[in-house]
């Protein structure tokens, strides 16, 4: 079994990639969603991206990944803008895992994975002995080896997006973006994948990941960064901004912050309306 080292930081690569926005707008033809964004993501940190729905969480990450080009202030990657390099130059210092990936019809797991070497090819640059390790370890890593001749359109949502985290892990990228990961996952396998991504932050990966869970976030990640109506409105650990305060503020929703008995770290817990806890032995 290949181990999560074998998937770390490319060598040759800068040791965590530095990865910031300055100042920078953003938004889709003359609409704009997030304005002044100044965001720094830390090096070798598992960054996780809150708020509520349409509040600029995936813009943000569309803009880190230069998907989409803000009308001002800029991306700086390794101390230039992004804009400054080729296309496959971005792709190979930065992996993007997009929500809701759409797979071309009838292609196999094997050969979706190894669209992750694209941008290790060139004209004098084929396909290696290398290329066919790194797609894989990656295959290996992401238990998916033993579906790697079958159509990804036939797959379950679990296995789908095991096979497209496999495909970023083959690009083989120190920096690793995921917009909404774990969407339309059974509890199980969205445990499974945040773990999985755990373990390659811990091998030297710097992940930066969108999230509903506000507990999966807080239990899961390194740094967070709460946003509301296109403005960052707090960034640091979990344990300095999962407040109560920044609960209510950024999501309306009143509620407690205990300690997650797991993990230790903060756990959002509701104040509802119309449950509250049931005197002992009362059966509902």
């Amino acid at each position: 079994m290949t181990t999560l080292t074998d998937l770390a930081t490319p060598k040759g690569a800068a040791a965590g990639p530095r990865l910031h926005i300055d100042g920078a707008t953003i938004g889709y033809d003359h609409r704009v969603i997030a304005r002044d964004l100044s965001v720094s993501i830390p090096d070798g940190s598992f960054t996780v991206i809150v708020g509520p729905n349409a509040c600029g969480k995936s813009t943000l990450l569309r803009g880190l990944s230069r998907l989409v080009k803000p009308s001002a202030g800029q991306v700086v990657l390794d101390g230039a803008d992004i804009n400054s390099f080729k296309t496959k130059e971005v792709a190979r210092r930065v992996g993007l895992l997009p929500q809701s990936a759409i797979a071309p019809d009838g292609i196999t797991v094997a050969n979706l994975v190894a669209r992750g070497r694209y941008p290790h090819q060139g004209f004098l640059r084929q396909w290696t002995e290398a290329d066919e390790q790194a797609v894989a370890r990656a295959m290996d890593q992401m238990a998916v080896t033993d579906l790697s001749g079958r159509p990804v359109d036939e797959l379950s949502g679990g296995q789908r997006q095991r096979v497209w985290v496999a495909m970023a892990l083959a690009q083989h990228t120190g920096i690793m973006l995921l917009d909404e990961p774990t969407t339309f996952l059974d509890i199980t396998h969205q445990i499974e994948l945040l773990e999985l991504f755990t373990d390659l932050h811990h091998a030297g990966h710097t992940l930066v990941a969108v999230l509903h869970d506000l507990n999966h976030a807080a239990r899961y990640g390194t740094h967070l960064i709460a946003m509301k109506d296109g403005h960052v409105v707090a960034e640091g650990t979990p344990e300095q901004i999962v407040t109560a305060e920044l609960v209510e503020d950024v999501f309306g929703l009143r509620c407690l912050v205990v300690p997650d008995p797991v993990a230790g770290t903060p756990q959002v817990v509701p104040l509802g309306r119309t449950r509250t806890a049931r005197p002992e032995g009362k059966q509902a």
